[in-house]
């Protein structure tokens, strides 16, 4: 008799814990992972992916990762990781997702996936203030130095289009501001937002030239080939999170003055993909 009720009681536990599995899974049944959402970005693009003054992750992307992470049901783990090694930490397992800035291309498509777009941006130019660049055109000729990080969309651009120029790759956006800066380098090439703050800081030295040159650029998170699962999860909070107004959360806290701007000038704005 003992032993009948010892052996029931054992499989009452085992149900109960199939049972508790069984709802834990189905809670993170979007992000095919069990506890955390790893996701790695570079932290030295504010205010978008950066550090608060404790070395805390911060910023846009941040914002936007953890709440991707409530709605998953998981924790959200920041990585901060080197511009060159976003795609490989994909590829190597050590991320479930790069949230980083990153342009959606044909090239970056044939190593990773991305999920549906979330934000849209166009290059423009910070130019040296002496160096007389008003428009893409004055930089594609010989003497003209063009600073770009490597392995941007702004980089990607100038290797094809301005083959008269010299080149100037650099690892981070602060290093190609300050070779305009100290006119070092012509122009910078560079996201529309990221050249209107860089030009708000560097007033004296710097012009904006925000003429349009090429095609609108997709911002997307990145998962590795294959997971379909994280990438129905990320899509689904992606359309939420947009009509429950969570971008213009994100506007109003980070980038309040950036959409005065870009209403005043009558540009499009960050996140509006309509």
């Amino acid at each position: 008799m003992k032993k009948r009720i010892f052996v029931i009681v054992i499989l009452a536990v085992v149900a109960f814990a199939l049972l508790f599995t069984g709802c834990q899974d189905s809670k993170n049944a979007k992000s095919g992972s069990k506890e955390k959402l790893v996701v790695a970005m570079e932290l030295a693009y504010p205010p978008f992916e950066t550090k608060d003054n404790d070395g805390k992750p911060m910023g846009v992307s941040v914002d936007f990762a953890t709440a991707l992470g409530e709605y998953l049901g998981m924790e959200t783990e920041i990585v901060n990781t080197a511009w060159d090694g976003l795609i490989p930490s994909l590829k190597t397992g050590k991320a479930d997702l790069v949230i980083s800035s990153m342009t959606i291309t044909e090239k970056r498509k044939e190593e990773v996936d991305f999920s549906d777009p979330y934000a849209n941006a166009v290059l423009a130019i910070l130019a040296n203030k002496d160096s007389g660049i008003a428009s893409i055109d004055d930089l594609n000729k010989e003497g003209k130095k063009v600073a770009v990080k490597t392995g941007s969309t702004g980089y990607i651009y100038a290797q094809e289009n301005l083959l008269n120029a010299e080149i100037i790759a650099l690892a981070d956006e602060s290093a190609c501001v300050t070779e305009v800066s100290q006119g070092k380098a012509d122009g910078f090439l560079y996201d529309q937002l990221t050249i209107y703050r860089n030009n708000q800081m560097h007033p004296d030295t710097t012009t904006a030239v925000f003429i349009p040159f090429q095609k609108v650029e997709y911002w997307g998170a990145a998962m590795a080939k294959g997971n379909t699962e994280l990438q129905s999860g990320v899509n689904e909070f992606i359309k939420k999170y947009t009509a429950e107004g969570g971008f213009d959360k994100l506007s109003e806290k980070h980038l309040a003055a950036e959409k005065k701007a870009f209403d005043e000038l009558g540009f499009k704005w960050f996140f509006d993909l309509s």
